[in-house]
């Protein structure tokens, strides 16, 4: 967000001194032309003033003459980019012009009615001028006057003054934008206290949200904890139900499956199963339901490596008679967004399953990982060196209630079950053949 704003604010500004700078360069020099023309003017009414001869008597005809210097030693060195003419506005014959057009005419456009007129043209040797012309009456003479001047100076002094609007707008571009990226900085700066606030209360390192905020944005504080209340109240909730649901269950069919026991015949042991499948189906269920309430809890996480490690040790212990080699690689920075004891039911049945089956070795291995849509996961994956299963054993072994060999202790079921509840938390279950010969098991699950 910060980026955008500074990204816009920058735009925005660039585009608003670069108008700036055009419009003060473009004003500069229409004040310089007009600054041009009026010293044209002063040389026209200067060659006007020198060019009539006085006379001795009132009504004798005027008399004109040559100008003599016009103060300005430019006008008569040739092709100096100084020049005067005078001629007859009626024949457009040259009077008189200066030295330095050394006898070629000065093209320039005719007044087409005007008095005077002002405007760029080009001399002899194709350089820029200013002109200045005026239509100027004696009497029954009628004679245009033109100054020109070459505007090589004038245009260096243009660019000149361009350039340094430029850089002086350049800098000021500069120090603007660093004053929105400061701001921008200042001012969002409670948002991301408010940020890191709620990915503490995520990490399950608060249980609250800050709300020591500016009054902007403290209202929504308030409303987040209001909810991660809530939050936590439902869930507490969905686990009182859970918990009477199961005992309330659990005694019924306690009582069915005694009284099966206690009577012979094929009615009993039908009963007997089925209480017994009831009971499995049961818990199987009723775990989902605590695991789909419980991953919803705000602020709940768990580093992996212990959960992991005493789990390993446990096992080595279980398993002390058959020497197994176990072996576990894991960061201690990876972290798991759920409880504890969650991905410790998880990973335990994994690794009870693959201790079981294995003959000698057992590698448990955790790593970070980014699926698509840059969802932050973590993997775990267990391998064994034992007999493994063919693909659709793998298939099999995943379903809900299934059961491969019957002659290993244990319900069996703890591939579905981890498989289910690995998919309650977003996560999924993949089985493979492991390099070690045996079975591979790859648990992905969200982390933080």
């Amino acid at each position: 967000m910060a980026g955008r704003l500074v990204f816009v604010a920058a735009v925005w500004s660039t585009l608003a001194l670069a108008i700036a700078g055009f419009f003060l360069v473009s004003l500069y020099r229409a004040a310089g032309e007009r600054a041009f023309d009026a010293q044209l003017e002063v040389y026209v009414k200067s060659i006007v003033a020198d060019m009539v001869v006085e006379s001795d008597t009132a009504d004798a005809p005027v008399a004109f003459r040559a100008p003599r210097s016009l103060g300005e030693p430019r006008f008569a060195l040739p092709l100096s980019g100084w020049y005067w003419t005078i001629r007859k506005a009626d024949s457009g014959e040259i009077l008189f012009a200066s030295l330095s057009l050394v006898g070629d005419p000065l093209p320039l456009p005719p007044l087409d009615g005007e008095q005077s007129l002002s405007g760029f043209a080009k001399d002899q040797s194709n350089h820029e001028v200013r002109y200045y012309q005026s239509l100027i009456e004696f009497g029954s003479d009628r004679m245009i006057i033109a100054v020109a001047v070459a505007t090589a100076d004038f245009r260096a002094e243009v660019a000149e003054f361009a350039r340094q609007v430029a850089l002086t707008l350049i800098l000021f571009g500069l120090g603007l934008v660093g004053a929105v990226f400061l701001q921008v900085r200042v001012g969002l700066r409670p948002l991301v206290r408010l940020r890191q606030s709620l990915s503490d209360v995520r990490k399950g390192d608060a249980e609250r949200i800050d709300e020591n905020l500016p009054t902007e944005i403290a209202p929504l504080a308030v409303e987040l904890n209001a909810l991660i209340t809530s939050n936590r109240e439902i869930v507490e909730r969905a686990r009182t139900h859970v918990g009477n649901l199961a005992h309330g269950l659990k005694t019924p069919l306690s009582v069915i499956s005694n009284e099966a026991r206690t009577h012979s015949g094929a009615f009993a042991e039908k009963v007997g199963e089925q209480a017994g499948i009831m009971s499995t189906q049961i818990q199987h269920h009723l775990e989902r339901a605590r695991m789909a309430a419980q991953r919803r809890v705000i602020g709940v996480s768990c580093e992996v490596e212990p959960v992991l490690g005493r789990l390993v040790r446990a096992m080595d212990k279980i398993y002390m008679d058959r020497a197994l080699d176990l072996d576990l690689s894991a960061p201690r920075q990876l972290r798991f967004r759920g409880e504890s004891q969650d991905l410790e039911e998880m990973t335990g049945n994994l690794l009870d399953n693959a201790c079981k089956w294995a003959s000698s070795t057992v590698t448990a291995r955790a790593t970070p990982l980014t699926e698509g849509g840059g969802r932050e996961m973590l993997e775990i994956v267990i391998e064994d060196d034992g007999p493994g299963l063919s693909e659709e054993e793998r298939r099999e072994a995943v379903k809900r209630g299934r059961r491969l060999d019957e002659t290993v202790p244990g319900t069996g079921l703890g591939l579905s079950i981890v498989a289910d509840l690995s998919a309650l938390y977003g996560g999924h279950l993949d089985l493979d053949r492991s390099s070690l010969g045996g079975l591979k098991v790859r648990l992905v699950l969200p982390a933080l």
